[in-house]
């Protein structure tokens, strides 16, 4: 059974860091794309970054965090991270990590979209004060 355990957020200044992490188990987490998402209360869950299988050298970022926001993978920890830097309160959300099922497609089409990931964690949340 496919399990994704989200971990590292927390309350922090706007301006500041915080690194995520995606502990994946039931899988064979090397073979696997990655990505993350976040949804804030009220609003629907939104594509954040994503990261290829194997060597992760495919990654694609929102338009949001671009520049300020790294996804990257330890396969010989089968984790996934997320280092956030210069967070901003519209950074608010809570943040879950999500893989596709194994051998699936992904086209530049559907990486960013929620439907193409069968398994997802419960998330972390992070709060931005201003």
């Amino acid at each position: 059974q496919v399990q994704l355990v989200e971990s590292g957020g927390g309350l922090v200044q706007a301006g500041g860091s915080l690194r995520l992490s995606c502990a994946a188990s039931g899988l064979t987490f090397s073979t696997f794309h990655m990505g993350w998402f976040r949804q804030a209360p009220g609003k629907e869950r939104m594509f954040i970054a994503f990261i290829s299988s194997r060597s992760g050298g495919t990654t694609y970022y929102a338009d949001s965090v671009k520049g300020r926001f790294t996804i990257s993978r330890d396969n010989a920890k089968n984790t996934v991270y997320l280092q956030m830097n210069s967070l901003k309160s519209e950074d608010t959300a809570v943040y879950h990590c999500a893989a596709p099922s194994a051998g699936r497609v992904i086209s530049a089409s559907s990486y960013a979209r929620a439907s193409t990931y069968n398994y997802w964690g419960r998330g972390t949340q992070v709060t931005v004060s201003s």
